[in-house]
């Protein structure tokens, strides 16, 4: 699952860290990169020593980089990560985005009301927190399973607060 529960410890109130999966760590990045180039240079084996090599030389550059540039937009673009503190008298959301974006949400656990959306939502069953005036959604990011799991979990930390 990629969120985890960290307990309360000393000053600090339980938390909720949630992120999205990431299906190619670092290391698989520069293996895929690796790999990439070594498939693109066996055809070009055939042409190695001619003129035409200098012709294809720039679409291999390309090829590479255009898979190099789409891949670091996607890691960039999933640094997304959600924080949910819980202490005794607030309840606090904070949404790190990417590209250093930063939105926090704040309410009274006693009046926070959490959602579960099966349709209607951006996506299916679609997970909100409503308080203080304001809805917030909670973990886009997950599949649809692990947001009905969150919010059984997420339901029984708000009733232990209540």
């Amino acid at each position: 699952m990629p969120y985890e529960w960290l307990p309360a410890d000393g000053a600090a109130p339980a938390r909720l860290h949630l992120w999205p999966y990431r299906s190619l760590p670092r290391k698989g990045f520069v293996g895929f990169i690796a790999v990439t180039c070594g498939l693109i240079l066996v055809p070009m084996l055939a042409v190695l020593g001619s003129p035409v090599l200098w012709g294809l030389l720039p679409f291999f550059a390309v090829a590479v980089g255009g898979t190099w540039y789409a891949l670091s937009k996607s890691y960039r673009d999933g640094e997304i990560v959600e924080d949910l503190s819980f202490a005794p008298d607030s309840l606090t959301l904070t949404r790190h985005g990417p590209r250093g974006q930063r939105r926090e949400w704040q309410a009274n656990p006693h009046w926070v009301r959490l959602s579960l959306h099966p349709t209607g939502g951006p996506v299916p069953n679609y997970l909100t927190l409503t308080g203080n005036g304001r809805e917030v959604e909670l973990g886009a990011f997950l599949s649809e399973d692990e947001r009905v799991q969150l919010r059984d979990e997420l339901q029984s930390k708000l009733n232990s607060l209540r």
